[in-house]
């Protein structure tokens, strides 16, 4: 994971814009990326990092960020211009990178050991000047103005990319509640085949839609989250009296669809980091991927989200995904409502 970041990072020929939610490195990754910046700084690109300050809040999903805050200095140290977005009370969760305003890296990565060691995850990049600019929109936003609130009101068409695949960006909170339903139709419309994979499923839209289409057994539904985490949000749900209906959303998609659930270690400060950590959506051959976790506080955060058109990038995410669930195929433990 390292070395696909650093090559990225290293055919920049002008600017780099990277905006991530959780920066902690260690030896010989964090080596590997700070040379990529050192020589990128010395080679004249103008290299801009954002990322999540740290925050105390009380809240399971996503984990707080650690931010690595030497390693933070030794990028100033380096050239590299730095800037923290405060993450209360909505959190700067990006994970992307844009180069020299013609491509794009983004998805569920953040920039941690755990992340490249012990977390599912994954990562595209789009070559497209078009799909550049909007992210490059998103980046200044917060980068002269560093509320979450107020950045993601960006509207962006269909680009195509030059091997024909379609795509579009959308960014949170400013464009969250149409991501959310672009998504929700996008469940309504499927034929053939639905894939969830994300730590979390708790955006009304989607998961009501979800089980919807789960109650119809029409079509191919499946996927993978993290139960860890989602067994502490139906505690949140079970506590608050207008989301009991979720519980039983979440318990008729379970039910009725085959999901793997990965339990993984409970956050706290100093352990492991090992969830189910990626974040994809598949509607036949329509796919989302991104920062967005299928959540509810998700609209309200800092996210980035590609909606792709294409049969293959689908057919390819869609055998991650199976491989995943089937790592973690036992039964979720389920909390009545």
């Amino acid at each position: 994971m390292a070395q696909r970041l650093a090559s990225f990072l290293d055919g920049a020929t002008r600017a780099l814009d990277v905006a991530i939610y959780d920066l902690r490195l260690e030896q010989s990754p964090a080596a590997t990326l700070l040379n990529s910046f050192q020589a990128a700084v010395k080679r004249g690109v103008s290299v801009r990092l954002i990322f999540n300050q740290d925050h105390s809040q009380a809240i399971p999903v996503p984990p707080p960020p650690e931010i690595d805050w030497a390693f933070v200095d030794r990028l100033k140290a380096a050239g590299v211009q730095t800037k923290p977005v405060p993450g209360v009370p909505d959190l700067m969760h990006h994970k992307y990178a844009v180069r020299d305003g013609a491509s794009v890296l983004t998805g569920s990565t953040n920039w941690t050991n755990d992340s490249w060691n012990r977390e599912e995850n994954v990562m595209f990049t789009a070559d497209s000047k078009e799909v550049a600019a909007a992210y490059a929109i998103n980046f200044e936003t917060l980068w002269e103005k560093p509320i979450v609130s107020l950045s993601g009101r960006i509207s962006s068409p269909w680009s195509v990319l030059d091997d024909g695949t379609r795509v579009r960006p959308y960014f949170c909170p400013g464009r969250g509640l149409k991501l959310v339903h672009a998504m929700s139709r996008s469940i309504a419309s499927a034929k053939k085949r639905i894939r969830v994979c994300s730590p979390v499923i708790t955006s009304g839209p989607v998961l009501g839609t979800l089980a919807e289409m789960c109650e119809q057994a029409k079509v191919d539904i499946g996927g993978v989250y993290d139960a860890t985490q989602m067994d502490e949000v139906q505690h949140q749900w079970s506590s608050q009296g207008g989301a009991a209906w979720k519980i039983g959303a979440f318990h008729t998609i379970t039910a009725a669809a085959h999901f793997g659930a990965k339990r993984s270690t409970p956050y706290a400060v100093g352990t492991v980091h090992d969830f189910m950590h990626a974040k994809i959506l598949v509607a036949d051959e329509y796919l989302y991927v991104g920062s967005f976790n299928l959540s509810h506080s998700g609209e309200s955060n800092a996210e980035n989200v590609l909606q792709i058109e294409s049969q293959a990038v689908a057919d390819l995410c869609v055998s991650y995904i199976d491989r995943v669930a089937a790592r973690y195929g036992g039964a979720p433990v389920r909390i009545a409502p």
